[in-house]
């Protein structure tokens, strides 16, 4: 049995996020000793182990306590391990949706360093005239033409309104 500064130590999480957990059910039945201070066994640890575990799955809280429900309301184990294949299954897909829109953006943001590069090598040439002022370099950059938009963008965008 553990003090919760121990917990934190072992778990690299703050007093304040396993009371948390505690507080919205993720971390049920915590032990108490008569002063009324928490106790923690390996149990504990464990089960801060999973959630950490699947926070950094990219899991929300909700989605955490949804598994925990599917288990803690008589659900098999086969239950729980059923819908956590569903949740990471929609985040894969969710993933490799966030890629797709970053390699877009990736691709247009060196079209453009290309085209700046073009435009400065340009100016700076042996025949070049300096650029005179902020307005003339303004203009240079408004003159890259942007990537038509994807279909993931456009959604994102109808869902942003």
């Amino acid at each position: 049995m553990w003090a919760i500064a121990e917990v934190c130590h072992r778990t690299g999480l703050s007093p304040r996020t396993i009371r948390y957990y505690e507080e919205i059910g993720l971390l049920p039945g915590v032990r108490r000793r008569e002063s009324g201070r928490r106790v923690y066994g390996g149990d504990d640890l464990e089960r801060l182990g999973f959630i950490n575990r699947l926070k950094s799955l990219g899991l929300s809280l909700a989605e955490i306590r949804d598994l925990n429900a599917v288990y803690g309301i008589g659900g098999s184990t086969q239950a729980m391990l059923s819908r956590l294949q569903d949740l990471l299954g929609a985040h894969l897909d969710d993933v490799d949706r966030r890629m797709g829109e970053l390699s877009d953006l990736r691709d247009e943001l060196v079209r453009y360093r290309d085209h700046v590069e073009d435009r400065a090598g340009s100016a700076l040439g042996p025949d070049a005239k300096p650029v005179q002022d902020r307005r003339e370099a303004q203009l240079a950059v408004a003159s890259i033409t942007p990537a038509e938009p994807t279909t993931s963008s456009l959604s994102t965008e109808k869902e942003n309104q």
